[in-house]
């Protein structure tokens, strides 16, 4: 349920967000269900009111704290690549909440989604709005993302919303048997990342050129 989020006209009519749709699947998104989620999530209502007019182009916003919003075709790619997994995905988690825009859009896909955020005030924030949106399959943890979340592992798919310098062994420790990992990699040159997981390890392709923040340790 959407709640208050999704009313709006102008700038965040669901006119609007139809039209940002239709620029993801020209721009090369094919999963309906995917699509589908982002169109009922309005994103304007995960930015500050002084910028929600620009919600709506493919453009990563600030959101304070030194961290963004990604872009909306960097969100449905993410996804998309994780849902392409081999085996069915289930348990989900998200490193990296955020304002809790793309936690949302994996809550309308995914039967059990866990997100962790290792800044504190912008988890708060983000709590507050994910409970007007009444989500109940999504839940909001304050911890160092690098490390996982060992007390619900393993997870069928991981998605990591900001970039190490290499991937940590944690997460790859804690992705089941047929699960995937997608996650942005390295320093001033980042390479989107697909990592499965097989009976014998561990499998590696590199998807696109991506610019993320930092994935920071510690929590704050």
């Amino acid at each position: 349920m959407i709640g208050s989020l999704g009313k709006g006209n102008g700038m965040t009519s669901e006119r609007t967000r139809q039209r940002m749709v239709e620029r993801l699947r020209q721009a090369g998104i094919l999963d309906e269900a995917v699509l589908n989620a982002i169109l009922a999530v309005p994103r304007h209502g995960f930015v500050d009111e002084a910028i929600a007019s620009r919600a709506y182009e493919d453009t990563a916003l600030p959101i304070g704290h030194g961290q963004t919003i990604s872009a909306p075709y960097i969100v449905a790619r993410m996804i998309e690549l994780l849902r392409q997994a081999n085996s069915p995905l289930t348990k989900v988690l998200e490193v990296g909440t955020g304002c809790g825009y793309q936690a949302a859009i994996l809550s309308k896909l995914f039967k059990e989604v866990y997100s962790v955020e290792r800044i504190g005030q912008l988890l708060e924030k983000t709590r507050s709005r994910i409970w007007s949106m009444r989500i109940h399959n999504l839940r909001l943890m304050h911890t160092d993302g690098s490390l996982g979340l060992t007390e619900a592992a393993p997870f069928d798919g991981i998605i990591v919303a900001a970039a190490p310098q290499t991937i940590p062994q944690s997460l790859l420790d804690q992705l089941a048997v047929g699960g995937r990992l997608v996650i942005p990699v390295g320093g001033n040159k980042q390479q989107l990342t697909v990592v499965d997981r097989h009976e014998g390890g561990y499998s590696q392709q590199i998807i696109e050129a991506v610019k993320f923040v930092p994935l920071r340790e510690g929590s704050i």
